[in-house]
């Protein structure tokens, strides 16, 4: 009978990576401990250094698992238990896949150069280990392993944002949102360059403290791997602080009227309750016009019916509160359009819209919602296994629009342009609807699926990066919290409903949006002229450091006395 006792003490590095998972989960909203973060990725690492590629991995994946099981817990709140769990069980198992990667990566490259990791209770190495240890040798120095393992992290975040259509929901950078100073990196290099410089300094000081265990007292060894981390950790902040010191003054403002209604989402479902609850809009809209705003703004999904098919009672509603108040309108609701090329001409696209109404009541721009919600507004691979489209949330599935359009207010030479729902924390797409000419970013959307719970926060933190990146403010309209504004530099205004610390209540709240002199264009952030130079940046040196490691061990085992090589 095999023992069980080398079993262990691997076992007892997973519950630790479940720990630092953990941590990882507490950094984001609603705990906000942001200052965890700067220990999660070294401390994975002092977890993983030393060991074989499949405990790395597995130990990286258990972290990631507990992270994503736990921040991603409101996904338990939507009102299909079943769907619910399946969808709180599927994207986490997913997601989990890159914090693996990215541990095995990181171990993979290391030059141990002898060194062993820290001792959680493991035997002496067997001489398979001894030779896989002077193997180990190649690989990136570790004066320059922390930075690897940074531009590695970017690299897993670009994928987490484009790969099956991409949720870059909590990204370690978005952590810091409170950070004012740090985040202002954002301009150049996106939410990624934030994510870099905590990675950077979290496994610079694990190397410290690896480094520390391996020998038997201080050494100026100890210091390089620390000291250019924090060089350019005073870098970003010397920087971010000048940005914060350099606002441009308000030329000209926007009274924006936000309405958040507060439906519970079953309610919106309801045939029978579309009369209330387009009666609660209409109603906290006409104590929103009355303060006179310029513009009146409904959230995601606003309407019950299809706004280009109005009955008589809804358009004289809404005509009726634009037209003698002299306000604009953008509201959210869904639009059809007939299906091109179909064989059944009454067969129609349906999209989930944002509209433009001006002062006379004419209908004068809309925009469709070019990312959708995978499983809940479109089933990938439906077209192929028909059967998949009864596992939607919603009934029938959406259409994605192809082009950002921007709305013009005319009399006011305002141009907006529109993000809906979880549009929002995606910065390239972001950065594709801000032109020079936009004068901030307003964002519609609908987080009542997750009652009043973290969902809401956390959104809202990844949707601040936005206007850091394109130096836009960004407002928020949502259904159920957290309505707000958020200006060019990261700053959160009107967060809370006037007299309370509630976000999630029905209401309205005035945003005064400061806008340039009518005839000057906005100066482009580095990012909004480059976009992701960084995050590219970052994967081609991961590839290399990663092709330089595959080679360097290749030229080892044909120096290597006969017998298999441990896998890294």
């Amino acid at each position: 009978m095999k023992s069980s006792a080398p079993r262990s003490p691997a076992r007892i590095r997973y519950l630790l990576a479940v720990g630092v998972g953990a941590l990882q989960a507490v950094c984001f909203p609603s705990l906000s401990l942001a200052p965890l973060a700067w220990l999660v990725p070294g401390a994975l690492l002092l977890l993983a250094i030393g060991q074989p590629g499949r405990t790395a991995l597995r130990i990286g994946y258990y972290a990631g698992l507990s992270h994503y099981l736990i921040s991603l817990h409101w996904l338990l709140l939507i009102p299909l238990p079943v769907h619910a769990v399946l969808a709180w069980l599927a994207v986490s198992a997913v997601l989990a896949f890159y914090t693996a990667g990215w541990t095995w990566f990181c171990v993979r490259i290391f030059r141990r150069a002898g060194s062993q990791s820290p001792n959680f209770g493991q035997t002496e190495p067997k001489p398979a280990k001894e030779r896989f240890a002077r193997a180990a040798a190649n690989g990136v120095p570790q004066s320059l392993w922390p930075l690897i393992c940074a531009c590695g992290w970017v690299a897993m975040e670009m994928g987490i944002g484009r790969i099956f259509t991409g949720f870059p929901w909590n990204l370690l950078g978005a952590s810091q949102y409170k950070s004012l100073a740090l985040i202002q990196i954002a301009s150049i290099a996106g939410v990624y360059g934030v994510s870099f410089i905590v990675v950077w300094v979290s496994v610079a000081i694990g190397l410290t403290v690896f480094r520390l265990r391996a020998s038997t007292g201080l050494s100026p060894a100890l210091v390089p791997p620390l000291a250019p981390a924090v060089v350019g950790l005073l870098a970003i902040l010397g920087f971010g602080i000048h940005q914060l010191a350099s606002r441009e003054p308000t030329q000209r403002e926007l009274l924006i009227a936000l309405v958040q209604p507060s439906i519970p989402q079953l309610i919106i479902w309801d045939e029978k309750e579309k009369t209330n609850r387009f009666n609660t809009l209409v109603a906290l809209s006409q104590q929103a016009v009355a303060a006179h705003p310029d513009l009146l703004v409904w959230p995601e999904a606003a309407l019950p019916n299809l706004l280009t098919r109005f009955n008589p009672v809804i358009y004289s509603a809404v005509t009726n509160l634009v037209i003698p108040n002299h306000c604009w309108m953008i509201l959210g609701a869904n639009d059809a359009e007939p299906k091109k090329d179909a064989a059944n001409p009454a067969e129609a696209d349906f999209f989930n819209s944002a509209f433009l109404i001006e002062p006379s009541g004419q209908l004068v721009g809309r925009y469709h919602k070019q990312r959708l919600v995978m499983f809940g507004e479109y089933m990938p691979l439906s077209r192929w296994l028909p059967f998949l489209k009864y596992l939607r949330t919603i009934n029938g599935g959406f259409t994605p629009g192809d082009r950002p359009v921007p709305f013009y207010l005319g009399g006011l030479n305002v141009k907006i342009s529109v993000l809906i729902c979880f549009e929002d924390i995606f910065p390239h797409l972001a950065r594709n609807s801000a032109s020079s000419e936009t004068d901030f970013l307003l964002n519609l959307t609908n987080d009542g699926w997750f009652h009043e719970s973290a969902a809401q926060w956390q959104h809202a933190v990844s949707s601040l990066f936005r206007a850091v990146e394109n130096g836009l403010p960004l407002v928020r309209c949502t259904n159920n919290g957290l309505t707000c504004w958020i200006d060019s530099r990261g700053a959160m205004h009107e967060v809370f409903f006037p007299g309370s610390r509630d976000i999630y209540r029905s209401g309205i709240k005035f945003a005064r949006i400061p806008l340039g002199l009518s005839d000057d264009k906005r100066g482009l952030t580095f990012y909004n002229r480059h976009g992701d130079w960084f995050g590219w940046t970052c994967v081609c040196l991961s590839a290399l450091a990663f092709m330089k490691r595959t080679w360097e061990a290749r030229q080892t085992r044909r120096h290597l006395q006969p017998g298999r090589l441990p896998s890294a």
